[in-house]
């Protein structure tokens, strides 16, 4: 897919998806944000970057954690995204945040901006990640540093069939290369190669859990990567997806639910 067209696949597919993300992956992303903004050990009055904040989990935990003398720019590819966190920032009073729309590749801050910035499963959907690690190390400050978390190895992420199976009916690739930066040495190696120092890797295993069939046919398809080619599809066609993703997963099925494995990478870098 040429960049300019990944481009607004994302950003288009991430509108469709802002009501079904932060509704089924609340738990995820929470748990990934906690893990990344721990590792930067935040203090009072600095200034942060959330690159892809999508519904700005992260986000208000590093507003939280910089307090009101420091600010956090919350942003995102996806219009909707981020005003879905200015409605929320608004109705929970939150002032020190503010928001743009912004492609994680050019970003449009000065050089040594920021003092720190989280990219909490967001660096999977650029066109080029290794530019958009370019651009996170730009905007850092000298000794400025930078925590970002991704999806790890393809066979070790169980929701992997969804993009075959989305492939299979549409045109051109979706999804392509989402799993390449969680193969073994491959976060380490952009961030170094963008210039960061490596202070910190971890690779953890952590379950997606559905309550049920319907939750996780709402969230794989409607609320993630997917979500623009699948708002396209006719009704027969999504039945179809519906019936070969749930066969896919048939082995995680728990009860009336579905446990579905998954490896996640978090690194933290220093300029």
């Amino acid at each position: 897919m040429e960049p300019k067209v990944h481009r607004r696949v994302q950003r288009y597919g991430w509108d469709k998806a802002v009501d079904s993300y932060d509704r089924y992956f609340l738990p995820l992303i929470s748990h990934c944000s906690e893990r990344a903004i721990a590792m930067l050990a935040l203090e009072p009055g600095e200034r942060v970057l959330d690159v892809a904040t999508g519904t700005g989990v992260g986000a208000f935990m590093l507003a939280d954690g910089v307090g009101p003398s420091g600010e956090v720019v919350a942003t995102d590819i996806s219009e909707k995204m981020v005003e879905a966190v200015r409605a929320e920032a608004e109705r929970r009073g939150v002032l020190n945040m503010r928001y743009e729309r912004a492609d994680a590749e050019e970003l449009a801050f000065p050089d040594g901006s920021f003092d720190a910035l989280a990219c909490v499963l967001g660096l999977m959907y650029p066109a080029d990640p290794p530019q958009a690690i370019e651009q996170m190390y730009r905007v850092l400050r000298p000794g400025g540093r930078a925590a970002a978390a991704v999806w790890g190895r393809r066979d070790r992420c169980g929701w992997n069939s969804i993009f075959p199976i989305t492939d299979a009916r549409v045109n051109s690739d979706v999804c392509p290369l989402f799993f390449a930066l969680g193969a073994p040495g491959a976060l380490r190696y952009a961030f170094e190669k963008a210039g960061f120092a490596v202070e910190d890797e971890q690779r953890i295993d952590k379950s997606v859990d559905f309550a049920n069939e319907n939750d996780m046919i709402a969230a794989m398809f409607t609320g993630g990567p997917v979500a623009l080619a699948y708002s396209r599809f006719e009704p027969q066609v999504r039945d179809e997806v519906h019936a070969e993703f749930i066969e896919s997963v048939s082995d995680y099925r728990r009860d009336d639910g579905y446990d579905i494995p998954g490896e996640f990478v978090f690194i933290l870098g220093r300029k």
